[in-house]
């Protein structure tokens, strides 16, 4: 049913803050590509459960496309323009990833977004995201552009320090978050994912969050 309920919200917006919305259904007009180009970027670049500085191992599994790619092992966080497990460059960005984050920058009020990199994350039921801020990038102004793909989730989105009240908003198929400028650096995560089947992408969901790292 999420679909039908992601299909009935294109077109309109949910304001978080100054500079932060959601934009219901916004990718659902890039859907076919999307999925299309994450199949031949995970072909390349197979999805994988990275390991924290402290050692632990993410629940999220991840892989990237762009010319950085982001990367956590016991020597830190950081973004490389090689993925480590081919030695290879991380595959290109398609054109329909650039052209959605293109369109929704500009419609959340960010134009000429032209992100260098993108994190595809795949969660699957009971798999969560801590509340983070996204401090690696060079750039802290341009938005990040986080698109929503299969089961549905709580987005959880929150002040500038951890302790801030958050806002729990939830996202469906095609939905699209973008914030940045002044809004760039709030805490935000991901609530557990609940178990559930969607009619493509099955058991699980995909985020691209797409970013400008230079």
């Amino acid at each position: 049913m999420s679909d039908l309920f992601a299909a009935d919200t294109v077109g309109t917006r949910t304001e978080l803050a100054a500079q932060a919305c959601v934009l219901h259904g916004f990718a659902l007009a890039f859907k076919d590509a999307l999925l299309a180009g994450i199949e031949t970027i995970t072909g390349n670049a197979p999805f994988r459960h990275l390991v924290t500085p402290g050692g632990h191992v993410m629940q999220v599994a991840m892989t990237n496309c762009g010319h950085f790619g982001w990367v956590s092992d016991r020597r830190g966080y950081r973004y490389e323009g090689h993925d480590p497990q081919t030695g290879l460059p991380w595959p290109a960005l398609p054109e329909a990833f650039l052209q959605l984050a293109n369109a929704a920058a500009a419609a959340a009020g960010f134009a000429n977004y032209r992100p260098d990199a993108c994190l595809i994350n795949r969660y699957v039921a009971g798999t969560r995201l801590s509340l983070h801020q996204d401090r690696d990038e060079d750039d802290r102004v341009a938005p990040i552009v986080s698109v929503s793909l299969g089961l549905p989730a709580t987005f959880l989105f929150g002040g500038f320090a951890r302790g801030d009240k958050t806002v729990r908003v939830p996202l469906l198929h095609g939905d699209v978050v973008v914030w940045g400028g002044v809004d760039r650096m709030r805490f935000h995560g991901v609530l557990p994912i609940q178990p559930g089947r969607h009619a493509v992408l099955g058991e699980q969901r995909i985020n691209l969050t797409f970013r400008k790292v230079r």
